[in-house]
Parts: C-alpha cells; structure tokens; sequence
C-alpha cells in the first residue's frame, strides 16, 4: 500500500478485520461488532482491495487466513490495543489485570482446556487467577445467575434449545453461549475384558454391567435416553460424578464406561485401557461457553472467552 492508499483507508475496516481474526468466522464477528454479515463481507472485500490480498479464505464452517492475514494482525491489535486504552481507560488491560475469574466445567473438560488456558494466562496476564468449580448440572443458568461463576463450560443442549426457542419468540434472553469444540464418547473397558478382543455389538453392550458418571447423580444418562430409543437399556450398576473417577475403577473391574475419546490420553491409564466405538449413534457431543449478557466488566469477560476458545484451538485445531 502507498502512502496515499494509507491516507485514503476507511480505519473502521480494521476494527472488522481484528474481530474476524479473533474470531474466524464472518456471523460471529458480526455479532459482536453488532452489524449484519453482508456489512462484515463488504468491509473485508474493501480491505483486500486495498491491501492487494485475499486476507482470508473459506474453510470448513468459517474462514483461514492467509500469511498476509497473520503477519498484520498482531500490528493491527497491538495499534487498536493502544488507542482503546487511550480512550477508554478503563478498559481491561490483561497485562495489568488483577482479575479473578470462576469457570464451571467438568472434570475432562478442565483437563482439556486447563493447561492451554493457564500458558495463555502465564504469558499474557500473569496477575489473574482462575478458580475452577465442579459442574453439577447440565442446566447451569442459576449458578451464573447468581454469579456463582462467570462462564460455564460443557454440554447444554436442552439449555440451547430453550433459549433459541425463546428467542424466536421474542423473549429477553439474558444469556449468551459459544461453541467451544464438538467431542466423541467411545465405550471404554480394561484390556484384559472380556468384550476387549471380541466385537462389540448391541446384545452384548447391553447385557454387561455398566458405570454412569453423571454430574448430578441422575441414574440415567444420554447413553440411556439413545438406547431407549432402539427399545433397550443397559445395565447400570454404578453412578460416578467425575470421568477420572470412573477411568480409574473400569481399570480394576469388568465394567463398562463411556468417556470422551480425548479425555483418555490424559488419564495416564490408556494403556490399561481397550476402547470400542459404540454399537448404536450417538450424536457427537458439542462443548459450549455460557454465561450472562455482561455489564461494566464485559471487557475482562470477553478476554476470558476469547482466551478459552483459543486453549479449545490448541486441542481442536478444526474447532469452529
């Protein structure tokens, strides 16, 4: 770009280009910037033109960018960093930042985002801390309504659904939610089991003794509510509240469990371990942020966010 090119540039196009760097998706960055995506798209083809690059490229359910794209983002952040702080001093600065945040999850949750958010947090906001609480629910709108937590993390479906519906409606929904990244669940058993060098099938899935880890200590689980719908059910003999603790006893026993697919690395119990896909669908399960439109601290809690879904990327590179 010329000088002149330089004096003629709409500087507004670089707000756009910052939020769909952050968030690798043209209807997420509309949202947040609150305009429509055709306004997104045109401000981004004005600033290929001006730029002389495709900047970014389609892929998968949102968009990459070109080497271009990456080399200019961290000058054009830093720069709008700069003048936000100018402006607005009162603006989250996580350098500087003292706050503490409370995320709800479960506990292969945690191992998965954990230890990529806490590297974010040591390198970019080193006075912060971080408090972790158990999810107990799959519904976890009162513990962030009563601020109990500031963003819960794991699989809300009937939440979603509820709040989608009443949007559609018309409603005031005071909660906002993210895709973190999609997970699998695989049958998981002791090597030495006997279904471990068998195939796995319906009849005897079904006729062994089984483990349910449930977060709230209902005895029936999403495993159950797909196997009702085929007309058959398992036998569960024993309830757990953590995927850890449930690793750990299928290592010594003839039980059966079901664990994410990513969360058996991290046990240090794999090579014990032999796992089956299931003999039935089941829909992958999505992991999603949660939490309640946000007042004068929306900028600490967007950080937050932000930071959470780049540990999910370290994990799940395909992560939306």
């Amino acid at each position: 770009m010329t000088p002149h090119g330089f004096h003629q540039l709409d500087l507004n196009l670089l707000r756009v280009f910052d939020e769909v760097m952050a968030e690798r998706s043209l209807t997420r960055a509309a949202h947040k910037l609150a305009i429509t995506q055709p306004a997104v798209s045109n401000a981004m083809r004005r600033l290929r033109e001006a730029l002389g690059d495709e900047l970014l490229v389609r892929h998968g359910q949102g968009v990459q960018p070109t080497p271009r794209a990456l080399a200019l983002w961290p000058a054009v952040r830093d720069a709008l960093a700069q003048l936000q702080q100018t402006l607005a001093p009162n603006a989250f600065d996580p350098a500087s930042a003292t706050t503490t945040f409370v995320l709800a999850m479960a506990d292969a949750t945690a191992s998965t985002l954990i230890p990529p958010l806490y590297e974010i947090i040591e390198r970019e906001a080193p006075g912060i801390s971080v408090r972790v609480l158990p999810l107990t629910t799959r519904d976890p709108r009162q513990l962030l309504e009563d601020g109990e937590a500031d963003i819960a993390v794991g699989y809300f479906p009937a939440v979603l659904a509820d709040l989608t519906a009443r949007e559609q409606s018309g409603d005031v929904v005071g909660f906002e939610s993210r895709r973190l990244y999609a997970s699998a669940y695989i049958c998981v058993m002791r090597e030495g089991h006997p279904l471990a060098h068998v195939p796995l099938t319906l009849d005897n899935y079904c006729q062994a003794h089984h483990m349910l880890v449930s977060f709230s200590g209902r005895s029936f689980g999403f495993i159950d509510e797909a196997l009702a719908s085929l007309g058959r059910k398992r036998q569960v003999v024993l309830t757990v509240n953590q995927f850890f603790t449930a690793g750990r006893v299928v290592v010594g026993s003839n039980l059966l469990t079901i664990l994410p697919r990513h969360f058996v690395p991290v046990t240090g119990m794999a090579s014990s371990l032999a796992l089956r896909e299931l003999p039935f669908h089941v829909p992958p399960v999505h992991v999603d942020a949660l939490w309640r439109h946000r007042g004068p601290q929306a900028s600490a809690g967007d950080w937050l966010l932000q930071a959470l879904f780049r540990a999910a990327q370290n994990t799940f590179p395909s992560a939306p």
